[in-house]
């Protein structure tokens, strides 16, 4: 596949503002549109221009072409990394369909892929921004508590003269207490650059919660295994359980109960509306019988219990 020079095609700098392409573009198209030109190459020109101005007229797709095609000429064999991505994602909904991508050639589709942006704009045209998507990691207590952010962004804009360049904003983001896995915070107007006069995209927060060192995330509930000693198992009995709020629950394990059970605590999970629940994995733990009155109460045991564990199984 050959590397297509947008900034070529449409006889502009590198360095070109917008303005500097918009009329490159408006120039162009009363050359070669089919309608009013003699050319005879005409309709193929027009594709072409058309084509550069969808890349070059918006911030985004210019900076990722400039990101890629650093180094490469025109005609030059190009094939772009195996793992590149461009530093945006086009939200569902916002793609080029089949027919609208006819024209573009196999680079644009290459470099953006058939579903990833709008169709070729003409010099008037006004669109609202894009919306674009980023992940923040929060731990499980912010879900708890709520919590403020600070996030650090990279993003391409215009300069005052109209170039493209990465600017680097920090945006303070609150987390909502109940907040949950995979859910999307939207901030408005912050983000892409809407085209014209139009008004900036939203930027949607996906969150994800980082690993905890004791509990699960299942939704809304929390799993915690819980130990609990072979007394509290067989006699029963009131455990504490420390909370990702920082608070305590006071947890009654029923006499009898077996290595893991699950016990289910309504309610106490991520306190959204209706809030998680929390589920315990009971893991009975034995003491070690390390000391001499340690083996003794174990040899009592073993005399006077008479249990056998392996009775009901037949082994």
């Amino acid at each position: 596949m050959d590397f297509k020079d947008y900034y070529q095609t449409l006889g502009v700098a590198r360095d070109a503002t917008a303005e500097d392409i918009k009329k490159a573009f408006r120039k162009l198209a009363r050359k070669y549109h089919p309608d009013v030109s003699k050319e005879a190459d005409a309709e193929a020109r027009m594709k072409d221009v058309n084509e550069a101005y969808a890349v070059l007229s918006d911030s985004e797709k210019r900076a990722a072409y400039d990101q890629l095609g650093q180094g490469h000429h025109p005609g030059q064999d190009f094939r772009p990394p195996p793992d590149w991505q461009p530093d945006f994602r086009a939200p569902p909904g916002r793609g080029y369909s089949q027919a609208e991508t006819a024209d573009f050639s196999d680079f644009f589709a290459e470099l953006f892929g058939r579903t990833g942006g709008a169709r070729a704009p003409g010099p008037d045209f006004q669109a609202r921004g894009q919306d674009q998507h980023a992940e923040v990691l929060i731990d499980l207590e912010d879900a708890f508590n709520g919590a403020a952010r600070q996030i650090s962004l990279r993003v391409p804009k215009l300069d005052d003269k109209g170039r493209i360049a990465l600017d680097s904003r920090t945006l303070n983001v609150k987390i909502p207490k109940g907040v949950r896995e995979g859910q999307m915070i939207r901030l408005a107007g912050q983000g892409g650059a809407g085209f014209g006069d139009a008004p900036a995209g939203d930027l949607l927060l996906e969150i994800h919660f980082k690993p905890h060192p004791r509990f699960r995330i299942d939704g809304r509930d929390l799993y915690l295994t819980l130990p609990v000693a072979p007394w509290e198992a067989a006699l029963g009995g009131v455990v504490p359980v420390d909370l990702p709020d920082g608070g305590q629950l006071k947890v009654r394990i029923p006499e009898g109960a077996q290595n893991g059970r699950q016990l289910r605590v309504r309610g106490k999970g991520i306190p959204s509306d209706p809030p998680g629940d929390l589920l315990l994995d009971l893991r009975v733990v034995l003491p070690a019988a390390e000391t001499p009155r340690a083996r003794e109460l174990y040899e009592t045991m073993a005399r006077e219990l008479a249990f056998d564990p392996r009775a009901e199984t037949g082994v």
